[in-house]
């Protein structure tokens, strides 16, 4: 590269990401498999950032992420500061780099008419470069505060808000009802996508930083919400939006029809060593997934690997268009098809797709799928069915990956009477629910969302506790890191 390709690189350079290794290979195993890219070809993609003047990326991330610097310290091949930059804004850039839809891609002004900046990637590339190196420090306070805060939940939002927490001097402790951290990371996320090891890499750094963990305690259950708030200053949850949308059609309550992610974190287990077998297998089975999101595509990824004899993916919302319509311009996030690993590996995909009712066989057993197509009115506002249509697909299991409702209306928001919201999740204001020294973050404050969000509102819900504890704080969010504060 020439010194020219630091301004000019998006000119010289096409989109380039690592390799994958190939279908037949990964579908045999459980690992991730990103084959090795040379640190060069990463640093020409940090080329191809163009140093906008409103760097759109910057704003599109909830986390704030300085990318346009991070980017030009790539190139110039300081990754340490490269990794002080994505620290301070990110706590888990090891995470995010590996399963964030990243939304900073979708706004890269470079986008409007190439491929945008390979951003993921990068990131993810500098943080294993901090570990390999032994840059990432141990995030131990300088000073203690005295004060004691619970976090309920060691999903991303939990973990987040624990570690700023933990460095602004309070003792923390973390409540997690399954048998290891992680939430969602470790339990919902397959690991052909985030291996277990990233996440147990990171909670070892944050033990040693002081934070405790204490799992297989179900708080609101094993410890009341009286005891918890008589033992500790605050409490932060981070307790997520469980409930899963169902399907209240004919034959539902067959045997071998599950909710996704009762499917996916059984597996996990079994990847894990925490369980011998599951209950749930999709070998030699026609799998049906109903949800066309990535829930239902890493199904789709997880009954590839175990053998399944035909797996199809339906959903009844409108297949999208290839490239962007006039309605839905850059910057906006693109509504466009996209092809997951997972379903590259292998499926049939279908949309406009209505499901009436699963159809058991003689014996009682689920083997089928009556469903009908659909048409949409203009605006979406209705759909009528398609006369001539209505089929019955084989089916020996069927999974439904078609969204979350809420948090879990019992335990701690009924022991507190926390006020919710229409939509089920916990009302707050500035991360305070309606019971003083209780906040909330994450999924159980704003419904299912993504990894990034729910790290923000972890980090902004630590600076609303910590403010609360201690009558100010200066733990950073995303407002400051773009006020420069």
């Amino acid at each position: 590269m020439s010194k020219n390709d630091k301004h000019t690189g998006f000119l010289s350079f096409d989109r380039e990401l690592p390799p994958y290794q190939e279908t037949g290979k990964r579908v045999q195993h459980f690992q991730e498999f990103v084959e090795d890219f040379p640190k060069e070809k990463t640093t020409q993609q940090a080329t191809r950032c163009m140093d906008c003047g409103v760097p759109f990326c910057h704003n599109a991330c909830p986390l704030g992420n300085n990318i346009p610097a991070f980017n030009e310290a790539v190139y110039d091949g300081d990754w340490q500061y490269a990794y002080q930059l994505l620290d301070e804004t990110n706590n888990f850039p090891e995470f995010t780099g590996r399963v964030c839809p990243a939304p900073c891609e979708k706004s890269c002004v470079l986008g409007i008419n190439q491929p945008a900046v390979a951003i993921e990637h990068i990131e993810k590339t500098i943080v294993e470069e901090a570990y390999a190196n032994g840059w990432v420090e141990v995030k131990k306070p300088h000073l203690r505060t005295g004060k004691k805060v619970a976090i309920v939940g060691s999903g991303p939002a939990g973990l987040a808000a624990a570690e700023q927490l933990n460095l602004a001097g309070h003792e923390v402790t973390v409540f997690e009802k399954d048998k290891h951290p992680g939430g969602l990371l470790r339990y919902g996320i397959p690991d052909f996508k985030l291996e277990k090891w990233i996440i147990e890499r990171k909670i070892s750094f944050m033990r040693e930083a002081g934070i405790q963990f204490q799992c297989e305690t179900e708080v609101g259950k094993d410890i009341t919400a009286e005891e918890l708030e008589a033992s500790y200053d605050a409490v932060i949850l981070g307790i997520g939006a469980p409930i899963p949308r169902d399907m209240p059609i004919a034959g539902r309550e067959l045997e071998g029809v599950h909710f996704a992610m009762d499917y996916l974190t059984k597996q996990n287990q079994v990847v894990s060593g925490e369980e011998g077998t599951t209950d749930i297998e999709a070998k030699d089975k026609h799998v049906i997934v109903i949800g066309g999101g990535d829930t239902g595509s890493d199904c789709i990824g997880t009954a590839n690997r175990q053998g399944a004899t035909s797996i199809t993916q339906i959903t009844w919302g409108l297949k999208p268009p290839s490239e962007r319509k006039d309605f839905n311009p850059w910057p906006e996030w693109p509504m466009i098809l996209e092809t997951s690993s997972s379903q590259e590996e292998g499926c049939e995909r279908d949309w406009n797709i209505l499901s009436k009712s699963f159809v058991a066989d003689e014996a009682g057993k689920l083997m089928g799928l009556k469903v009908v197509n659909i048409e949409w009115n203009p605006g979406r506002k209705g759909y009528k069915e398609i006369e001539g249509s209505e089929r019955i697909l084989a089916c020996d299991l069927a999974l439904i990956a078609i969204g979350f409702q809420s948090a879990d209306p019992t335990g701690l928001i009924s022991q507190w009477g926390l006020e919710t919201t229409p939509k089920g999740t916990i009302a707050a204001n500035n991360f305070q629910t309606s019971k003083a020294g209780i906040f909330v973050a994450g999924d159980a404050l704003r419904g299912a969302s993504l990894v990034v969000w729910a790290i923000q509102e972890g980090r902004a819900a630590a600076k609303a506790c910590d403010t609360f504890l201690m009558g100010e704080s200066v733990l950073p969010v995303k407002d400051d890191m773009m006020m420069g504060v």
